[in-house]
């Protein structure tokens, strides 16, 4: 089967999209909870743990020196909090870039001659707030922003290798990220009101299993 690598596999829409994937995709799950990632793989016919520190340029190479070709990269992993600019220090602002967007462009750029030699797919988890920014989401929302400009500029990049880009924009969803969020809110946690992990994992299932001659540039999902 394909290979695929999903970070921020251990929970949220990173663990729905392996689920989603487990029928079509050997699995790698990626994530630092090794005790997670251990526990999905056992759920799953052909997954295997990937634990690794993203932020780590050294260990992110010493991961990915196997991966010889790489049908598929999703990049679920990352972290949000709000609050107005007044308050977002310069460790807010740089952990945030680490994570949100250092991160998803090394780990890209390791594996990038594994994708071209499998004319692969990158999709990249995204948010409504890289496409309209709010008051109070100042660094995360700039994350967002940048995200979707990297992933246009590496979709008309390597159109000529044959690999695939996709930006998915969801709404809020029903996962721990949310939950910090509307702690940082000062906000009631509604569920019922924020999409479900698995609706997210089902659009990235069907970017992933486009027909060669089709790709899905940007796919936008909001609750109803």
């Amino acid at each position: 089967m394909p290979l695929a690598l999903i970070t921020g596999a251990s929970r949220g829409i990173g663990a729905a999209t392996a689920r989603a994937l487990a029928d079509t995709h050997t699995l790698l799950l990626g994530g630092r909870d090794t005790a997670a990632l251990e526990s999905l793989a056992a759920d799953l016919p052909d997954a295997h743990p990937w634990p690794v520190e993203l932020t780590d340029p050294t260990a992110l190479a010493a991961a990915t020196a196997d991966i010889a070709e790489l049908d598929l990269l999703v990049h679920s992993a990352g972290i949000a909090r709000v609050g107005p600019l007044s308050e977002a220090t310069t460790d807010r602002w740089r952990t945030m870039y680490e994570v949100n967007v250092i991160a998803v462009a090394e780990l890209t750029r390791l594996l990038l001659p594994a994708l071209r030699t499998a004319k692969g797919t990158v999709i990249l988890i995204n948010s409504g707030a890289g496409l309209d920014a709010h008051p109070g989401w100042g660094p995360y929302a700039a994350t967002k922003y940048a995200l979707r400009a990297y992933a246009n500029v590496l979709r008309a990049e390597e159109a000529a290798s044959g690999i695939r880009v996709t930006s998915v924009f969801p709404g809020r969803t029903d996962t721990d990220m949310q939950r910090t969020v509307r702690t940082d809110e000062n906000a009631e946690y509604q569920p019922d009101r924020y999409l479900r992990p698995t609706s997210v994992a089902t659009a990235i299932r069907t970017a992933a299993l486009s027909t060669p001659d089709a790709q899905y540039p940007e796919i936008v999902i909001r609750p109803t």
